[in-house]
């Protein structure tokens, strides 16, 4: 099973294009176990909260992956946790830092800021997207991800994400059977 998460800052498409995606080849993906969450209980959290949705996010993540055909979407990841709840609150709880460390997606699609901001009651960073973005590419880098930047307007977003994954398929399939992951 090939796993391919969509991360960035807020406001950037990664709900649309993961579920664009899922369409496209014909499998499941996750939803933002945050949005759901906050959803439920009102914009306020606190690190705890943070906690309870990165364990959402990853049961979330093994329940798309159990009924997914050969490529599985994940709208968001842990490293959205990380980035905000050191935004937050300082520091990311250990556990989450050591499942950053420990889960390894096949590919990972940061999405870029130059999308239109469109307001939501749970985001809330409209005008620190850039510096967000900056810090992702940055983790992203220093794990040695195997990550793509995808860029333009909503159709372009697509075209780019459905050849890196087209690429990520054909290796598969040149490769053979995946090896546990």
């Amino acid at each position: 099973m090939l796993r391919v998460a969509l991360t960035g800052p807020e406001s950037t498409g990664k709900t649309t294009l993961s579920r664009l995606l899922a369409e496209q080849y014909q499998t499941t993906w996750a939803p933002e176990y945050a949005r759901a969450y906050l959803e439920a209980r009102g914009p306020n959290y606190g690190l705890a909260d943070l906690e309870t949705i990165a364990q959402g996010q990853l049961a979330a993540e093994e329940a798309a992956a159990a009924q997914a055909h050969r490529v599985v979407f994940y709208d968001t990841d842990l490293l959205v946790i990380k980035i905000w709840s050191e935004h937050a609150f300082g520091h990311c709880p250990e556990w989450i830092l050591r499942r950053i460390e420990q889960r390894r997606y096949d590919l990972v699609l940061l999405l870029d800021v130059d999308l239109p901001w469109e307001p939501d009651p749970l985001r809330e960073h409209p005008t620190h997207r850039q510096h967000f973005y900056n810090l992702y590419h940055t983790e992203l880098s220093s794990q040695v991800s195997n990550f793509a930047e995808i860029s333009g307007p909503p159709a372009r977003r697509f075209e780019q994400a459905c050849y890196l994954v087209d690429e990520l398929l054909a290796g598969e399939n040149r490769a053979g059977p995946a090896t546990s992951r």
